[in-house]
């Protein structure tokens, strides 16, 4: 099986007015930056990535901030395929 290491730029987005508002967490597709076979090395590939990105970014502000702007950027591990955006389908609030 193979695992996909990709680099998401981070929003947040209302999910709506249930128990005084809530948000989740969505991510726009900017750059696959490796593969995998062995799920564990993909975790630990996704997490120098993250680690990396971290200090690129400690200047930003964070995508809780409501002076958020965008460019904040995630790593996260998908199997096959890393998808154009996530979440693929609106939460719905339960």
């Amino acid at each position: 099986m193979a695992y996909v290491i990709a680099i998401y730029e981070a929003d947040r987005c209302w999910g709506g007015p249930e128990e005084g508002g809530w948000w989740y967490e969505s991510g726009e597709l900017r750059r696959i930056v490796a593969t995998e076979v062995n799920e564990e090395r993909a975790y630990d590939t996704c997490y120098r990535v993250q680690r990396i990105l971290n200090c690129l970014q400690r200047n930003k502000r964070s995508v809780s901030s409501v002076a958020y702007r965008g460019g904040r950027h995630v790593a996260q591990v998908f199997r096959h395929t890393a998808p154009a955006a996530y979440p693929e389908e609106r939460p719905h609030y339960e």
